[in-house]
């Protein structure tokens, strides 16, 4: 580990080692020898159609060279066509010195530079370049017979490919002795190459199959240390001694269950005896509970929470939203009726209450949630990040509920459970079907329950895509919301701004028009790609209720709007209105994405459908159907994106979330699908992907288990220990030992 942590400045000096940490973040031996290869190029030629704007690598002849003056200034500029044989572009430098004597016809070369557009043909301004024999010449290892695979590196900005192959190489031909962290035994059983080998493979292939045993070594190693991460933290939390929680007999969570006016779903039955018997041991419960939109998850945490409180202790469920917050408290008031009415007149005898805290309720109203928080009054709490600070006291905190556990951190989470005399015991929700390998690699340290089986009365969700150049459809789209509302129903239409400038987005995290497709081919989005707002302008809520009021269809309808820049009383004013039926059409951002829950509510529109993701657009159309009408949503959109209309096809052709979660992860990136989820491990993979390599997971899984039941402190691996803690830093690893 020494030697890979050797820093890169010292050993290869000048500009380069400057310019990779600059623009890559690297700086060791290590995360130089991490920065793999994303393709390879063969000595044969190979053009390629590459896009304008991308970072091009590509070997080709030189078919003609013409030095000729320049019209407006000094000197002389050199014109060049190169060929793969199939295609052609041109080359063009401005300054001939040096170059009009080298790129002579007839002769091959590895060209790179960014493709630009000049009199509509595209071009390479002041390429790079260099001959096969230099390119693939570049301090061979040893005696290697070298192929001709030449290995392409993402764009470094100032630096071409070839010198990044001559400092890798110049790295590996220093290396000795690199530090191996996955045991030989497990190498042997799943016929990996030794991590040096594999680096080589990578860098300097021989062939095709170097570069997949490679890579298949590197990819089982990532999966393999963070799978010790979660196991350790497995193995952890079942060292931690609790109370156990039963409800009493007769108590508060039976007497909700006899008044239920609905009969439970089987899925919801198996998992809440699920949790009833994790909570009655003395180890802290650790549980992840997925499930459809509409799969009555809510149902199953509250019945969990009522088992805390019938066991003496508290219950919070933490919401991201203060729309979610107070949506879920008035929910689980309605829900209790007089069981929420604990030692006032007219509660019921085993009754407790329901305290709802938010960042921007007023000091008296804070106060109070706050004393009967703290009395143990409150025996389920209800509220946001508010809840996470110091001066929030439990009596004694039983139970903590995470709702869309996306949005919170470990850091977060493990904050609140803090808060316990004893550690409490947890469940993380999440309404975003997750795969199986993302399970694995996110929540590996959790036991997963899940929801399939929708309730009885939860009705089909018709979806349609509306391309607004198609404008008879848009029209007839705002004629199918007044049908509706005609029909003694109400409707969304979900905007991705509040209105004014673009930077105010509100709980979207845009899809960049043409997402996957936008994506040059070494798989990594060129810079300053996506970064700049797109030029055509995305709908916004405070516009788009004018549009709406003047349009015929929309005559003599209520509408209000609802988004994240409003005042809490405002907010909860808008939802309490729409949800008696006042409002006939609600204008929103996503803030009404989940955990609103308005049964009359049939028919969604979503404008800019394209530039929403997958997840949440199946999240947001789940808000309709939850009464006794079938859903319609409608996604308005405008993209010229062959893969942005794919996906909204596809979104229209299921409704089945874990179909769409698969299709989500496909088109996603790593850090994406990582970043948020799980804080306390790396938020971005550099070789695994989650989706391709599930059977690699699982394996590493195994045999991690394996490794842990013989050493769980991994005294006999220090290697692979010393890697974990680079994994983690301080703060993170200190979060982990909390959970």
């Amino acid at each position: 580990m020494a030697q890979e942590s050797t820093r890169l400045k010292g050993l290869l000096g000048g500009q380069a080692a400057s310019k990779l940490a600059k623009h890559r973040g690297i700086e060791t031996v290590g995360e130089l020898l991490d920065f793999w290869p994303r393709r390879y190029r063969s000595a044969d030629a190979d053009l390629g159609h590459p896009r304008v704007g991308d970072y091009l690598v590509a070997v080709a002849r030189v078919e003609t060279a013409n030095a000729r003056p320049m019209a407006k200034r000094r000197g002389r500029m050199l014109e060049v066509v190169i060929t793969d044989g199939r295609s052609r572009m041109r080359v063009t430098f401005f300054d001939a010195r040096g170059h009009e004597h080298k790129l002579l016809p007839g002769h091959e070369f590895v060209f790179a530079g960014m493709v630009s557009e000049f009199n509509r043909q595209r071009q390479l301004a002041h390429p790079g370049y260099a001959t096969l024999e230099e390119a693939a010449a570049l301090g061979e290892l040893g005696d290697a017979d070298h192929s001709g695979l030449l290995p392409i590196y993402r764009h470094v900005p100032g630096v071409h490919p070839w010198t990044i192959t001559r400092c890798v190489r110049l790295v590996l031909g220093q290396l000795d002795g690199v530090v191996d962290v996955v045991p030989e035994a497990v190498r042997e059983r799943r016929g990996l190459l030794e991590r040096g080998a594999a680096l080589r493979a990578i860098h300097a292939p021989r062939g095709d199959r170097d570069v997949t045993a490679g890579k298949r070594r590197l990819q089982f190693e990532e999966a393999f240390v963070l799978q010790c991460i979660l196991g350790q933290r497995r193995l952890a939390a079942a060292a931690v001694v609790t109370r156990g929680r039963t409800p009493r007999e007769g108590g508060l969570l039976a007497t909700f269950d006899q008044r239920l006016p609905f009969d439970l779903t089987a899925g919801q039955e198996q998992v809440g005896a699920e949790i009833l018997a994790e909570m009655a041991r003395p180890t802290p419960m650790h549980r992840l509970l997925q499930g459809e939109v509409g799969s009555g998850k809510t149902i199953v945490a509250l019945r969990a929470m009522l088992a805390a409180v019938d066991a003496g202790g508290q219950a919070v469920l933490l919401a991201p939203t203060e729309v979610l917050a107070s949506q879920h408290a008035a929910s689980i008031r309605s829900m209790l009726g007089d069981l929420a009415e604990g030692g006032m007149l007219g509660g019921d005898e085993h009754a407790t209450r329901v305290a709802l805290l938010t960042g921007s309720m007023s000091t008296a109203r804070r106060r109070e949630a706050m004393l009967e928080i703290a009395s143990g009054e409150a025996g389920i709490v209800i509220g946001t990040h508010a809840l996470l600070e110091d001066k929030v006291t439990f009596a004694d905190l039983a139970l903590v509920v995470v709702d869309e556990q996306h949005r919170f951190g470990v850091e977060q989470r493990d904050a609140l459970r803090a808060k316990g005399i004893t550690p409490p015991h947890l469940l993380v929700m999440t309404a975003t079907p997750i795969p199986r390998t993302v399970a694995m690699t996110v929540f590996g340290d959790m036991e997963t329950s899940t929801l399939r089986e929708l309730p009885r009365g939860r009705q089909p969700i018709t979806t349609h895509v509306v391309p607004v150049n198609r404008p008879g459809w848009v029209d007839r789209a705002w004629q199918r919301v007044a049908e509706e509302v005609a029909a003694g129903r109400q409707a969304y239409v979900v905007c991705p701004r509040i209105g004014g400038d673009d930077d105010d987005l509100d709980g979207i995290d845009l899809v960049t028009e043409g997402d996957a497709a936008d994506d040059n081919d070494d798989g990594e989005r060129l810079e300053g790609d996506g970064a700049e707002r797109p030029e055509r302008p995305l709908a916004a809520v405070e516009e788009v209720v004018e549009t709406l009021r003047a349009h015929p269809a929309m005559a003599g309808l209520t509408l209000e709007v609802l988004h994240g820049r409003m005042a809490p009383e405002d907010k909860d004013a808008v939802m309490a209105s729409f949800h008696s039926g006042g409002v006939d059409v609600l204008v929103s951002t996503t803030v009404i994405e989940v955990g609103v829950d308005v049964p009359n509510a049939s028919t969604m529109v979503i404008l800019d459908a394209d530039r929403f993701g997958v997840s949440q657009l199946h999240q947001l159309r789940g808000r309709v159907g939850r009464g006794g009408e079938p859903g319609i949503c409608l996604l308005v959109t405008a993209t010229e994106s062959e893969s942005a209309g794919e996906r909204l096809t596809s979104i229209a052709q299921t409704t089945d979330g874990f179909e769409l979660a698969q299709l989500d992860l496909s088109q996603r990136r790593e850090g994406d699908v990582l970043g948020t989820a799980q804080h306390g491990v790396r938020s971005q993979l550099q070789h695994l992907s989650v989706r391709d390599h599930g059977a690699t997971i699982e394996q590493a899984r195994e045999d991690a288990q394996a490794v842990l039941a013989e050493d769980p402190e991994l005294a006999g691996h220090p290697d692979l220990r010393e890697t974990i803690d680079h994994w983690l830093d301080a703060e993170q690893a200190a979060y982990l030992q909390k959970g």
